[in-house]
């Protein structure tokens, strides 16, 4: 009786190769760091005593000349799949400096310090043979662009926004029937006191990026606090809510004559950013700062 596909034994792996398409990186874009991410779990089986010191060497694919090299540390990570984090910041500038090409290529071998003879790659489960995708390499690439980017421009395709609409369709249909349900049930009850709008302020606002329809290409994170700003700026304005000069104005005249001036409008003040992790259009794992994501204070516009 024949073993099952993932039991049968594998070919000695001296060189593993690894071949990334950064062409979406943009040519101007200023580049913070770069990144290798490789998961690594010796096998119980090895050879390799956990105490041996075993090191790893990145070479170019264009000169095989060592750019990297690093010292695993087995007895820490024991037997369990263990993320390494390989520092290829300086090869990957050097090669986007004098490269026209838009494939970054690297390949990796690992060696015994005590002995300098290679080692199996299989040994230190870097083979590609049925490894789950979540468990592959990754090139992580820190950029800053100089100008401001939105979500929208990663996906050229529009999935996104689509995705989106979907939702917000799907939402508002199930928000409209509860309305109808509850003011059927007012109509036949008491009335209820018109209610007061609250002064301009900063209110939650939840952003769960699975309900937009956004994580099949966002990794990290899937959800976080946005908040928005809602209320009203009527006269007097509030200091803290730090009004323009033409909110000011315009809050006077809508004071004076309302049914002709609307009053000033509640909105975003102070903003931050957040830092997204997500796998653009060429299929690359990016992490990327957007600015403007969470607000931070309200003031009146």
């Amino acid at each position: 009786m024949g073993l099952p596909p993932y039991d049968l034994p594998l070919s000695p792996l001296r060189r593993q190769r690894y071949i990334f398409d950064v062409s979406t990186v943009p040519n101007k874009a200023e580049v913070l760091g770069a990144e290798l991410r490789i998961v690594t779990k010796t096998s119980g089986n090895s050879r390799i005593s956990d105490s041996d010191p075993v090191e790893i060497q990145l070479y170019s694919c264009l000169d095989q000349q060592i750019v990297y090299s690093k010292t695993l540390d087995l007895q820490e990570s024991g037997h369990r799949p263990k993320w390494e984090v390989l520092d290829v910041w300086e090869v990957f500038r050097d090669w986007q400096s004098s490269s026209p090409g838009k494939v970054f290529c690297l390949e990796l071998a690992a060696i015994l310090d005590n002995s300098e003879k290679e080692v199996d790659l299989n040994v230190l489960g870097l083979h590609r043979q049925g490894k789950p995708q979540q468990k592959k390499a990754i090139l992580v690439v820190f950029t800053r662009s100089r100008k401001r980017q939105t979500l929208f421009s990663e996906r050229k395709e529009g999935r996104a926004l689509m995705g989106m609409i979907r939702k917000a369709k799907e939402r508002n249909a199930k928000l409209s029937r509860k309305r109808r349900t509850a003011s059927s049930k007012t109509r036949h009850g008491k009335r209820h006191g018109k209610k007061s709008k609250s002064r301009c302020s900063k209110k939650p606002l939840h952003v769960n990026f699975r309900d937009l329809g956004w994580d099949d290409w966002i990794i990290a994170p899937l959800d976080y606090e946005a908040y928005h700003c809602e209320g009203v700026c009527d006269f007097p304005l509030r200091s803290h809510l730090e009004p323009t000069n033409h909110a000011i104005i315009q809050t006077l005249m809508n004071s004076m004559n309302p049914s002709h001036m609307p009053p000033s409008c509640c909105a975003p003040y102070r903003l931050s950013p957040i830092s997204i992790l997500y796998i653009d259009s060429g299929n690359n794992v990016v992490y990327k700062q957007y600015e403007d994501m969470v607000v931070e204070s309200c003031g009146c516009r």
